[in-house]
């Protein structure tokens, strides 16, 4: 009966320690326990230069090693969005921008995609940042401050009554 217990346990324990693996054998390890995943970006012009969160990564077609959550998402770095953008080589393409949430706060999280593709004579259609709560935001940048100037202002003064006695 012991030996049948320390069989049992021993078989359990070697479960529990395998399923701790979360990295796929033979993919590229990262930092904070994250995994490598080789994503192409191509462009209608190839030779569009590629950023990669203000990094420049080259000109397309190029292969960008995207560190993401074993779960194929991506991995939040300390950026509620993984950025990409593409700059124009003409005067009649336009930047094109796409982000990818990291699930930091509660946001969205994002799947890692094997390939992106970037139009350049497509007008962006999130010219000014990322989407506000989930939803795309296509208007000028927000401004959280008052402006410096609010119209007609008229101002009434009425000072406090100073009585002065004078002592001999």
């Amino acid at each position: 009966m012991t030996r049948v217990l320390i069989y049992v346990a021993g078989l359990v324990a070697a479960m529990f320690l395998a399923g701790c693996e979360t990295i796929p054998a033979g993919a590229e390890r990262g930092p904070h326990g994250t995994m490598a995943y080789d994503v192409l970006v191509e462009a209608s012009v190839p030779g569009a230069r590629i950023e990669a969160n203000g990094q420049d990564m080259g000109n397309t077609p190029v292969h960008l090693k995207i560190f993401g959550d074993p779960d194929g998402t991506f991995h939040d770095f300390g950026s509620p969005y993984y950025v990409i953008r593409a700059l124009p080589l003409t005067t009649n393409q336009f930047e094109q921008i796409r982000f990818f949430g990291t699930g930091q706060w509660f946001g969205p999280e994002d799947h890692i995609p094997k390939q992106i593709y970037f139009d350049m004579n497509q007008k962006s259609r999130v010219p000014y940042g990322p989407p506000v709560y989930g939803y795309p935001y296509y208007g000028p940048p927000l401004y959280y401050y008052p402006p410096g100037y609010w119209g007609p202002e008229f101002q009434f003064y009425f000072a406090p009554r100073y009585y002065h006695r004078r002592h001999w």
